[in-house]
């Protein structure tokens, strides 16, 4: 199992590493244009999507003392951009919109995570 010294011998490493780099995709060719028709396939796909005002943290003693009215102190500042989750997962900073009587977010900033 082992030499005359003990010492167990390596195999020779280098032997097995490949010299050469393959690319994934030739450099000739075009990069690709991607279309919304491309993601057809998930378009049915259900998401759950969150625009995050502030938060704000209290105890119970002073949730259960709002009355109709109250007003709950949020941690950001009046214009400042709101997070946007999709799947609780932070893609996007935007703002508060008015549309219809109605409130709407648009996203002015998108977040590009990592993906390891």
């Amino acid at each position: 199992m082992s030499n005359d010294d003990g010492k167990i011998p390596l195999p020779d490493l280098e032997a097995n590493v490949a010299s050469e780099v393959v690319p994934i995709a030739p450099k000739d060719d075009p990069p690709v244009a991607r279309t919304a028709e491309d993601l057809e396939a998930v378009f049915d796909v259900p998401v759950q999507v969150s625009a995050i005002l502030g938060r704000a943290q209290m105890d119970v003693g002073g949730l259960l003392s709002l009355a109709p009215g109250a007003v709950i102190e949020l941690d950001r500042k009046v214009g400042e951009a709101i997070d946007i989750y999709v799947n609780n997962r932070l893609v996007a900073r935007g703002e508060v919109v008015l549309v219809d009587d109605k409130l709407g977010v648009t996203m002015t900033e998108i977040i590009k995570a990592d993906r390891t």
